[in-house]
């Protein structure tokens, strides 16, 4: 899951991504709102965390347009103005969540990974056959047996189970594993793939990673 970060105040936004990091939240940085914009229409992320006051504008301005175009996109608020004529006009322009600084780091993560559930209709438990993948521990189970998995493969084991029986497109998958200053390979999906694919065979699972070839993957029970 990848997330992006709207602040123009370059400290904290190089610190709440570090915290996130930390949490098991991968993010990218956007300090202007046309940065964000740019982003927002070049890459897929899971949430947004939105400052208010930025140097080129109203962060309700960034979240009113996107609500005109029927993005359904979490967006927790994260800003300095507490009062509730504030908040209540951060909620009502279509903000899910609303947080005032300065923050708990712990807080802000717990309320992202609510928001991510809620957005996925799953908790924090995801399965399918005899798989069983806790979203906090990061921890693949096959049946009773724990099977270790790079940082990697459990991003793309978490994007799998919580789109199981549909396709996950190669890019959705390369946007939510690399960053915007990540070098990717032309293969580095195909590769974490293919290791997945292989501990799940080898572990005995009851599902398998199915390639559709020329748009990304599907994951399937009954192998």
């Amino acid at each position: 899951m990848r997330l992006l970060i709207v602040e123009d105040d370059l400290e904290l936004a190089a610190a709440v991504r570090a915290g996130l990091e930390r949490r098991g939240l991968a993010s990218d940085h956007a300090p202007t709102l046309g940065d964000a914009d740019h982003m927002l229409n070049s890459m897929a992320y899971s949430a947004v965390v939105l400052d208010l006051g930025l140097s080129d504008g109203d962060g309700l301005d960034l979240l009113s347009a996107l609500r005109s175009r029927r993005q359904s996109l979490p967006i927790l608020i994260l800003t300095a103005r507490g009062d509730i004529k504030d908040r209540l006009a951060g909620l009502d322009a279509g903000g899910d969540d609303y947080l005032v600084k300065p923050f708990n780091m712990d807080e802000l993560a717990a309320r992202l990974r609510a928001l991510l559930r809620r957005g996925s209709l799953q908790g924090n438990d995801l399965a399918l056959g005899n798989l069983r993948f806790d979203t906090l521990s990061r921890e693949l189970s096959i049946g009773r047996v724990s099977v270790g998995l790079s940082a990697r493969e459990s991003e793309i084991m978490e994007l799998l189970l919580r789109r199981s029986e549909r396709v996950v497109t190669k890019r959705f998958v390369e946007d939510q594993l690399f960053g915007l200053d990540e070098e990717l390979g032309s293969n580095a999906v195909e590769v974490y793939v293919h290791r997945l694919r292989k501990k799940l065979e080898k572990g005995g699972a009851s599902a398998a990673i199915e390639t559709i070839r020329g748009v990304g993957y599907i994951l399937r029970p009954g192998a």
